[in-house]
């Protein structure tokens, strides 16, 4: 954090396909080296084949996919006292959005031997239909927030 001021946010640039925000963040996290096009190809081929395979638009899979990931509440640790607590807070949009993005690529990295296409794919596709790596993440998120329920009072 800085000392003066605050921090504007930058604004990001729409993707070249869908004209959305999410898609080009999406795009740029799968991005390594500086290389957009194979990081746009990527996204582009694995939720065209998810679409064909699911029978929607390729659009709808990935707005579904991550609103799915996203997850509603966290906990976060408050240090009172001499204690760390583990607080349970509500997530912001944007940080909901992001570590949908995280969780998403970081699963369809973990699978080897396949390209990264065709394990974006079977990610979102398992996202869509509320199922996979990435959606026990999020209820897993959520079973440790509502455990730690009972420190919801040192929320700040």
């Amino acid at each position: 954090m800085p000392r003066k001021g605050h921090v504007r946010k930058r604004e990001t640039v729409v993707d070249t396909r869908f004209g959305n925000q999410a898609v080009a963040k999406f795009i740029a996290s799968i991005m390594k080296g500086g290389k957009k096009s194979i990081a746009e190809r990527i996204l582009y081929d694995a939720l065209d084949n998810a679409a064909e395979k699911l029978g929607t638009e390729p659009f709808d899979v990935f707005e579904k996919a991550m609103s799915n990931v996203a997850p509603q509440i966290e906990v976060r640790p408050r240090r009172v006292g001499g204690a760390t607590y583990q607080v349970p807070v509500e997530v912001t949009p944007e940080r909901g959005q992001l570590l949908s993005i995280r969780w998403i690529l970081s699963y369809a990295r973990s699978k080897k031997g396949i390209p990264m296409s065709e394990r974006l794919m079977r990610e979102l596709m398992d996202a869509y239909k509320n199922e996979g790596s990435s959606i026990k993440k999020r209820e897993d998120t959520h079973k440790m927030a509502e455990a730690n329920r009972a420190f919801a009072h040192y929320r700040w």
